[in-house]
């Protein structure tokens, strides 16, 4: 099925590794050209080297609305205007009892999860909205919609980016730009591949034998029951990407094996 989005221009934040690289590399297939990035700029182009297509690295780190705003200034001047926005940059932050959380656990979260979001969709879905056509496409979570005790500030921050993805669908869907979510479960990235390692050490396992004890007894309603794929997640972001999504907009997109136990979004 062709995408219809050969030549269009993306941005794809946290895109050092895991989903975010994979997006990247199925766009970059699909004939799109497309600017990668993430924080550490020696991290990023190290993940990039193995790519093919049209492309280049900036980094940037989202909590600052200046790096944000040199992110979108960096790919219009190196490609033109920015169609695509892929927002997969994210951290899980502070687990742990909710007494315990700190202020500052809590700020870290909302600004890199949230905020960051906020910081270059700023910077970019203006021009989309001028061109009068677009693609954004947010990294959520389950924990979104189905929030876990010991991630609370993780699971509050992709819960409000949920709620902006909702509200941008309708502020700019007269203009052309369609803004989805998507929503992955327990996916093999470097970010939950720490977590089982973690799990581990603390329970003196391997790590498969950590990852089949957590899918049992954290994950029950994973019917699927497995880690997800980067590139499953990827091919349903490139979906929202494309232009064949035209009438989909202010949709959540569930990659998660069943995990999310209710029909709710």
């Amino acid at each position: 099925m062709d995408l219809g989005i050969r030549g269009r221009v993306a941005i794809v934040t946290g895109a050092d590794s895991g989903m975010g690289l994979e997006t990247a590399r199925m766009l970059l297939a699909e004939g799109v050209k497309v600017v990668l990035s993430d924080r550490e700029a020696g991290k990023l182009e190290k993940a990039a080297a193995g790519l093919q297509g049209e492309f280049a690295t900036i980094a940037a780190d989202l909590t600052s609305t200046k790096e944000a705003e040199a992110l979108a200034r960096g790919a219009r001047e190196r490609f033109g205007p920015v169609d695509i926005l892929v927002n997969a940059a994210g951290i899980t932050g502070a687990q742990g009892e909710f007494h315990e959380m700190t202020d500052a656990d809590w700020h870290e979260a909302i600004d890199t999860d949230f905020m960051g979001a906020v910081r270059i969709l700023r910077a970019v879905v203006p021009s989309m909205a001028e061109a009068g056509w677009g693609r954004v496409v947010l990294f959520c979570s389950e924990d979104a919609m189905q929030p876990y005790a010991d991630e609370l500030p993780y699971c509050a921050a992709k819960a409000a980016l949920l709620n902006l993805s909702k509200g941008l669908s309708k502020t700019y869907a007269s203009q052309g730009v369609c803004v989805n979510a998507v929503s992955p479960a327990f996916i093999a990235t470097p970010m939950t591949d720490a977590m089982m390692e973690k799990r581990a050490t603390k329970r003196g396992t391997s790590f498969d034998e950590a990852v089949e004890s957590f899918l049992t007894e954290e994950r029950p309603t994973l019917e699927l029951h497995r880690r997800g794929r980067a590139e499953e997640v990827a091919a349903m972001v490139l979906l929202l990407c494309s232009a064949q999504a035209s009438f989909v907009n202010g949709a959540n997109l569930r990659v998660d094996g069943g995990s999310v136990a209710t029909i709710a979004t």
